[in-house]
């Protein structure tokens, strides 16, 4: 690794004007220097990344989806809820249900067996995200359990009316705290990624929880404008336009703010898969602005591209992640930015 810069420089002779070196750097170019030297190549002991790449697998990106989704949707259901529409009331509570119970089911796959979930329950420490996380699902899940059962309370066998009685009376009140605890649900992921030593992720921290927010909205009235008639689903065809506006201002806010690290957003697999997020994401929001009141078959079209493109969102996003923590110049280069911006300062 060349320690001196792509420009090699004599120390002291250099800085006399008219040397032999100066007037040799004044033919280089217009810039008045010359690239004595190629760009280093960084690489690391043995071949091994400097930032060790996370060890999640595909049920980490599912579970950041499920979880927004399931987020947006308690939002929903409860503002249905109070406004008298019960068809959207209904999708956006069995919608949190069936959600959160897959989202739980793919962390507690990553996690290997559920007690390593009730195991982090033993401490609170607001400085982890992790920790705040585990909080917050498990205050989430059983309120969103209920409500969503509470709606599927007509399947109870006649003789026991008196447990769809006991169902139907909760629903509300478990709905509404599933609802305030939604928006926790919907950011504190991001959270968790950008806390990590993973430089893309890192790197996002400042506009990631926006994203990752507009995602869950997004996908979550898509996943209304889908299950609810038109006449009930206008607060999530409202919702999927704000969300997937947000998604898409605050994505390319976090693009430009990255630096470097924004790389492997562009390239590989998560190149792909984000510039279908945004493709998908543009055109449920086109579509659910225009055409979704007016056209049922539009509205299911544009809730399943929002939907798609939430997904692609979270995986594209991870898979950047990982890609950056195996070059190692994603973490040398922003080091010494940083390094020579406090030389700088000082």
């Amino acid at each position: 690794m060349d320690r001196q810069g792509p420009l090699s420089r004599t120390p002291g002779r250099d800085a006399v004007p008219g040397s032999r070196a100066e007037r040799r750097r004044s033919r280089g170019g217009r810039g008045g220097e010359r690239r004595m030297v190629p760009e280093a190549t960084f690489t690391s002991y043995y071949g091994r990344p400097v930032v060790k790449p996370s060890p999640w697998e595909a049920d980490i990106p599912a579970y950041l989806f499920l979880g927004g989704l399931a987020a947006g949707s308690s939002l929903l259901g409860a503002g249905a809820d109070l406004t008298g529409r019960p068809a959207l009331r209904r999708a956006g509570r069995i919608g949190a249900l069936v959600s959160i119970s897959l989202s739980f089911t793919a962390l507690v796959h990553d996690l290997g067996k559920p007690s390593r979930f009730v195991n982090m329950l033993r401490v609170a420490k607001p400085t982890s995200p992790m920790s705040v996380g585990t909080w917050v699902l498990s205050a989430y899940g059983p309120m969103a359990g209920l409500a969503g059962a509470a709606e599927l309370s007509g399947l109870i066998p006649r003789r026991l009316r008196w447990a769809a009685t006991v169902l139907g009376a909760t629903g509300r009140p478990a709905g509404l705290v599933a609802g305030l605890v939604a928006p926790a649900v919907a950011s504190y992921t991001a959270v968790l990624l950008s806390d990590t030593a993973t430089p893309s992720w890192h790197e996002a921290h400042r506009e990631l929880p926006f994203v990752f927010v507009g995602s869950a909205a997004g996908a979550s009235g898509g996943l209304g404008m889908l299950a609810s008639p038109p006449a009930q689903a206008g607060p999530a065809r409202r919702l999927a336009f704000g969300g997937a506006a947000l998604e898409l201002v605050a994505a390319q806010r976090m693009e430009q703010s990255m630096g470097l690290a924004a790389e492997p957003l562009h390239t590989g697999r998560a190149g792909r898969l984000l510039r279908a997020s945004k493709a998908l994401t543009t055109a449920g929001a086109v579509g659910t602005a225009l055409f979704a009141r007016r056209s049922r078959v539009v509205a299911v079209l544009s809730g399943a591209a929002l939907l798609a493109g939430s997904a692609c969102t979270r995986f594209g996003i991870f898979e950047a992640g990982q890609a950056s923590a195996l070059d190692p110049r994603y973490t040398v280069v922003p080091q010494r930015e940083r390094l020579e911006a406090r030389r700088r300062d000082s």
